[in-house]
């Protein structure tokens, strides 16, 4: 088990499928793996109203990064006010990452490199490339990007190379 000392960790509240995501989760990102389950007891179970021996909380890593979720029932739901990023260094990246989380997930909720996934999570899949162009020292150039970008769902580094050529 990782011994090293993480102050800050995401913690994911579900209705009932914490394992699921994590399990999903864990698919698509190297380097990931579940840590632990805990289940809830009868004294958890009979104040949450969950099943005895259901899962409470999923601890696991995405890439080396650890992360918690809990069943906690259909009291709160994901909303883009959070959203996980994920760096890409080419299109593949972009590509792999957007295609998995994308899968079953909300299309009314693509923009810019943001998706919400099948269980409500906003993610958004950025280029590096993407963060190179918007900086771009010549302001025309860099605004030339964002217009680009602002047209797109997933991200096209060479269109917006094209952009700000």
């Amino acid at each position: 088990m990782n011994t090293r000392f993480k102050r800050i960790t995401p913690f994911l509240w579900f209705d009932d499928q914490a394992e699921e995501a994590a399990n999903y989760y864990v698919s698509i990102f190297d380097n990931s793996r579940i840590v632990t389950v805990n289940r809830y007891g009868k004294e958890g179970a009979k104040t949450t109203g969950k099943p005895e021996g259901s899962v409470m909380t999923v601890a696991f890593e995405l890439d080396g990064e650890q992360f918690g979720a809990i069943n906690g029932g259909p009291l709160f739901t994901f909303n883009p006010a959070l959203s996980l990023v994920v760096h890409c260094r080419n299109q593949h990246e972009v590509d792999h990452f957007w295609n998995h989380l994308s899968k079953d997930g909300d299309p009314s909720a693509q923009a810019c490199g943001w998706l919400k996934d099948r269980y409500g999570l906003s993610w958004q899949i950025v280029p590096t490339q993407l963060i190179e162009l918007l900086s771009h020292p010549d302001p025309a150039k860099a605004g030339k990007v964002m217009q680009a970008m602002l047209g797109m769902k997933k991200i096209d580094i060479a269109a917006l190379e094209n952009a700000a050529a």
